[in-house]
């Protein structure tokens, strides 16, 4: 995956740049950068694209997929190793060139199948990216759910890696944030914790309050600090009241993921904290937990970033069909919240658009009907899907 780039022109393109579409465009790729952007006809021997899209690769700052990979059916665990390279390659036929693994670094006794294994997966990536197994760019996002006992304990010990470039801060007890409604938390466990009881679930969620009062506070402060001590930026999450965008500020968190109101978005969006939304809330119409549409925001003009959570392809399919919802969004516009914006929400400069300069990070995207098609994708100037 990481032979060096050879020097090669695609041309016969629709290219996304963060401002404007060049309708019928070409570019020069050489030693894993733009070279040369050129609108008309291309220099000879240039790869003829037939009129498809191209656009930057994208940048997926959340997802959690890779669960999926490592346990997929309850009680079956695969190969570590095998799971990344397999979700690896769905992210890179999705279109995502740059990923940001979300590990749980807390133990859940309500959830004990993925949880607690962030260890197991980061070793595992690392093992597959030295082998240069991977198509995509890897790098870490540590989830932290606050309350939890271990959650300090566990994200100690992995923050020392370099590839840690993401943390955020979690709460899910019954309640409040993303469950406010205790009826929508039980539907959720019933779905991943294999049919438990109303019995099991109200021992649980006791459980889960007492976590959160005797550790919810202390853990916050000594997350908050690892972070600042290593520089790593801080995302909030479920944003839903006043006091929460009071504690984001706080914090120093620098993006919000999945806001849950209207009133806490425009409260973040006011304080310059980008908001991520999901892109399956976006190709749905709306919130599987019954929360703020991602729609909604968007045509308040308070959505940033797309995430695909829990769908890769559901990114790229998210971000092309924002214009049809929100005639007010451009293509480029739409398509910054998937590359640009996510980009340079954790300083990642050297990405996320269609620049002279820029990595050559690129998909190629043919639309049929409703559905995008990722035809090619390059990373620094290399074909790998």
């Amino acid at each position: 995956m990481n032979a060096k780039p050879k020097e090669s022109v695609i041309a016969n393109a629709r290219i996304v740049l963060a401002d404007r579409v060049i309708e019928q465009g070409w570019l020069a790729l050489a030693d894993g950068r733009i070279a040369e952007i050129g609108e008309g006809r291309a220099p000879a021997g240039a790869e003829d694209t037939g009129g498809d899209l191209i656009m930057p690769g994208l940048i997926e700052l959340h997802t959690d997929h890779l669960e999926a990979h490592y346990v997929p059916r309850p009680k079956v665990f695969w190969n570590p190793v095998a799971a990344v390279i397999s979700y690896d390659g769905q992210l890179a036929t999705s279109g995502i060139t740059t990923v940001f693994d979300s590990l749980r670094v807390w133990r859940d006794d309500g959830a004990e199948e993925v949880d607690g294994r962030a260890g197991t997966l980061a070793a595992a990536i690392t093992t597959a990216r030295d082998a240069s197994l991977l198509r995509a760019d890897h790098f870490l996002h540590l989830r932290c759910e606050i309350p939890m006992p271990s959650v300090v304990e566990e994200a100690k010990e992995l923050i020392d890696r370099p590839d840690v470039k993401l943390m955020s801060l979690m709460d899910h007890t019954p309640g409040q944030r993303q469950f406010r409604d205790e009826v929508k938390l039980r539907d959720y466990y019933r779905g991943k914790g294999g049919g438990k009881t109303d019995a099991e679930l109200d021992e649980l969620f006791a459980k889960r309050f007492e976590y959160q009062r005797l550790y919810a506070a202390a853990n916050m402060r000594e997350i908050v600090s690892l972070a600042h001590q290593y520089r790593i930026p801080l995302a909030s999450h479920d944003d839903t009241t006043e006091e929460n965008v009071a504690d984001a500020l706080r914090d120093g968190v620098s993006v919000a993921e999945f806001p849950t109101t209207l009133e806490a978005a425009r409260g973040l969006h006011q304080a310059g904290i980008g908001i991520l939304m999901g892109a399956p809330n976006v190709v749905r119409g709306g919130s599987h937990s019954g929360n703020i549409a991602a729609v909604d925001l968007a045509r308040e003009g308070l959505l940033d970033i797309l995430s695909s959570d829990y769908i890769p392809s559901s990114l790229l399919m998210a971000a092309l069909q924002l214009p049809e919802h929100v005639p007010a969004i451009s293509l480029p516009a739409a398509v910054r919240t998937v590359t640009k914006a996510p980009a340079e929400a954790v300083g990642l400069t050297d990405r996320g658009e269609v620049a002279t300069g820029k990595r050559a990070d690129l998909i190629r995207v043919h639309v049929a009907g409703s559905v995008p098609v990722v035809r090619s994708v390059w990373r620094e100037g290399n074909r790998v899907a």
